[in-house]
């Protein structure tokens, strides 16, 4: 049976870059990786806070650390910015001080960017995150990933391909359905594939969603 690999990783330094950008000592390589992690954590549930007051998706798509002596710079690229912008600077001071207080850093200083994406359907987060609330509300499984791709082909990708496992539809016996539109060729190194695998918690238990999309061919 073939080992699947993960896409980007595989495409790392080829279409694909890296989301943290910094050196450390290896003996301090750790902290900093878990220091990512927190941010992260911290600016997902945020927003996902925000979110329960707003109907519709996060629209985070990546969130990318660059690290220096002095400064942790984190840049949110958003589908829908809206969320975190239409106060003005106010809600992005509030989520830079729980951040700051998450990582309890006093000689580094912390600054938050958003950066808006065009065809935010275009990316895998963005698109799970969609599906995962189609299937919250109990739609169909089929039509979900069915309106999936149309909003994929919107944003003018060259294929995908949706899969999504467990108890789908409230069955007993977990299962694997998966629907694919144009070409992926995960084995072509050159191909930017785009992928994302994302859990969602349904009234039947944890369904897994991944998505592998083809951007471009460079």
């Amino acid at each position: 049976m073939g080992q699947k690999i993960n896409p980007l990783g595989f495409r790392l330094g080829a279409t694909q870059g890296h989301h943290s950008i910094w050196f450390a000592h290896p003996k301090k390589y750790s902290e900093g990786l878990q220091e990512d992690q927190k941010i992260r954590d911290c600016i997902r549930n945020y927003v996902q806070k925000k979110m329960r007051i707003f109907s519709g998706v996060e629209g985070i798509a990546r969130i990318e650390i660059q690290k220096r002596i002095d400064l942790i710079q984190v840049i949110i690229f958003m589908g829908f910015p809206k969320l975190l912008i239409e106060d003005g600077s106010r809600k992005i001071e509030e989520l830079q001080m729980n951040v700051q207080k998450e990582l309890n850093s006093v000689n580094r200083k912390l600054n938050i960017a958003i950066t808006r994406i065009g065809n935010p359907y275009g990316h895998p987060n963005i698109l799970a995150e969609f599906i995962a609330g189609q299937l919250k509300n109990r739609v169909s499984f089929r039509k979900a990933m069915k309106k999936a791709i149309e909003l994929t082909e919107q944003a003018g990708t060259k294929g995908i391909q949706v899969q999504i496992a467990g108890r789908i539809d409230g069955k007993e016996i977990a299962r694997v359905e998966w629907i694919r539109e144009g070409r992926v060729p995960l084995q072509t190194i050159r191909a930017k594939i785009d992928y994302c695998c994302y859990p969602v918690r349904t009234i039947y238990g944890v369904l897994g969603i991944k998505i592998w999309i083809f951007v471009d061919e460079q």
